[in-house]
């Protein structure tokens, strides 16, 4: 696909005002412009960089946890992953995630793709590793994180996103490009 040069449709921001900010998230209100000269505003949200791991093993299954979510009051299957701390690797940040929130440790993880899962509203950019072997270690140290952790063929992860029972934006995008490449004979 060739990129264009122009810039006809490109938004202006004009300024933007901190409404909250915290070690997860920034709120602001963005002054906007259009290409046609209307301007509005806007609330931009702006969280840390995250990492996320399909950790999959010889039998093209993918650990997943099953996990209530508040924001909308669901208990739903999702990869492994979280922010990114300071000065860390993303790459680490994966590997320490899985084995705080499942009891397996990757050997290694190699990246897999990268995401913006709201672009309209929000810059939180998402990175998503494979791991392709894991190790158990024993329970997970983050109590908080999952109900239940298991290895899931990818196929019934596939069905799981068909279901609603695959919801949030990384786990969804880590199966379908994953089921891609395994049709692609990628994997």
């Amino acid at each position: 696909m060739e990129e264009q040069t122009t810039e006809l449709t490109r938004w202006t921001l004009h300024g933007e005002r901190v409404v909250d900010d915290t070690r997860r998230a920034r709120l602001s209100i963005a002054e906007v412009e259009l290409p046609d000269g209307v301007r509005f505003e806007q609330y931009v949200i702006r969280a840390p960089l995250s990492a996320m791991v399909a950790v999959m093993d010889d039998r093209e299954r993918l650990l997943l946890m099953r996990r209530h979510r508040f924001v909308f009051d669901r208990w739903v299957w999702e990869l492994p992953g979280g922010y990114v701390d300071d000065e860390e690797h993303p790459a680490q940040c994966a590997l320490r995630e899985v084995e705080e929130e499942t009891g397996w440790r990757p050997q290694a993880v190699e990246p897999l793709l990268s995401f913006q899962p709201w672009v309209g509203t929000a810059d939180a950019e998402n990175l998503l590793f494979l791991a392709r072997q894991a190790e158990h270690i024993g329970t997970p140290t983050d109590m908080n994180e999952a109900e239940q952790v298991t290895w899931i063929p990818l196929d019934e992860a596939y069905e799981m996103v068909s279901r609603g029972e695959i919801v949030g934006a990384g786990t969804v995008i880590a199966v379908l490009e994953l089921v891609a490449r395994k049709a692609r004979g990628e994997l």
